[in-house]
């Protein structure tokens, strides 16, 4: 089986649910260091793939050539969550690259968290395409189009030199062949594509570790999209989630996924880590990378403690009172 139990929670003593999924933390050339589950599980990196996504709109440093601050270009690989800091940003995208709000593919939204819905919703307004999480990375990739004179209308179709610029770079970093990549469509409308844990892994301490890549003009790219990540850990989800909680730490590069998917990169340590929760669970992510960080020794208690203080192991009721607990119940097999 490529699952195995990841978290367990109990209420009132009695094992109420439990969650499965699979674990991979690899070294620097890829090698498994450690698993729980199959390390080498088919997963849809959902918007895990986002920093991947973003690359080729920094090769073409399309930040500089429009203008934009740090803040707007970590929109890139953002699932932002609709608060009006990050609407503000994506509007100035807007006004900077001349994009047409219309333009975007992704669908008009109310913002994910319910305060930023509720306010919209309090000042009457419609649903809006920038509302939705992804519209950071459909802006940069229509930018990216706008400066390569590609057809900005159909920037979605797996057929468009964006989206094969894509698959081309995720395969380079992942070192797997294009053709073994499978291709779905995301939730916003782009295409999503599918590699083993192993392999996001990889890609992800080469995210954190660019001397990894090999050719410069990627290498670059790839530290500048994690450099903005980290500089702006707000802007990529909002200040109560877990990506903003792990990329506060200067060591890590970190990006989230629908449906479980998480990938992480270690400097320090040139480690990279991937998980799949099986059936699609994002509130345990806290309780199960802080106990994979815990297992392999890493050093930055504060970084654990953020994500602890963001889901607690113990499980509250309606009225705050203590009725349950939350346990990682996966070991790390070498």
């Amino acid at each position: 089986m490529s699952f195995v139990k990841l978290v367990e929670e109990y209420r009132g003593g009695v094992l109420e649910n439990v969650h499965y999924g699979a674990v991979s933390v690899v070294d620097e050339r890829g090698n498994v260091l450690y698993k729980a589950g199959d390390p080498d599980h088919m997963t849809f990196l959902r918007s895990a793939a986002k920093p991947f996504q973003a690359i080729p709109a920094m090769k073409r440093r399309i930040d500089e050539v429009y203008g934009l601050v740090s803040e707007e270009t970590a929109l890139f690989a953002a699932s932002h969550r609709g608060e009006s800091y990050h609407i503000a940003a994506l509007e100035s995208i807007l006004r900077k690259t001349g994009i047409s709000e219309d333009t975007l593919h992704c669908c008009a939204t109310y913002p994910l968290n319910e305060d930023a819905k509720a306010e919209r919703h309090r000042a009457n307004e419609q649903k809006r395409r920038i509302f939705h999480n992804c519209s950071g990375k459909h802006s940069g990739l229509i930018a990216l189009s706008r400066k390569m004179g590609w057809d900005e209308s159909t920037y979605y179709e797996p057929s468009h030199p964006v989206q094969q610029e894509i698959i081309e770079t995720l395969a380079y970093i992942a070192e797997v062949p294009k053709e073994s990549i499978p291709v779905g469509i995301d939730g916003c409308g782009l295409p999503v594509h599918a590699l083993p844990l192993n392999k996001i892994a990889l890609s992800f301490v080469k995210l954190a570790c660019p001397d990894l890549i090999g050719d410069p003009e990627t290498r670059d790219a790839a530290a500048r999209m994690a450099k903005a990540m980290n500089d702006n850990p707000d802007m990529i989800a909002d200040r109560s989630f877990v990506c903003s909680a792990l990329l506060k730490d200067p060591n890590l590069s970190a990006k989230g996924g629908a449906k479980g998917v998480y990938g992480i990169g270690l400097r320090k340590e040139r480690i990279g880590i991937s998980l799949k929760v099986s059936d699609g669970s994002e509130q345990v992510w806290p309780s199960i990378i802080a106990s994979i960080l815990e297992r392999i020794g890493y050093d930055n208690n504060d970084t654990i403690k953020r994500l602890y203080d963001l889901v607690p192991n113990t499980i509250a009721n309606d009225g705050g009172t203590i009725v349950g607990e939350r346990k990682a119940v996966f070991s790390l097999q070498a």
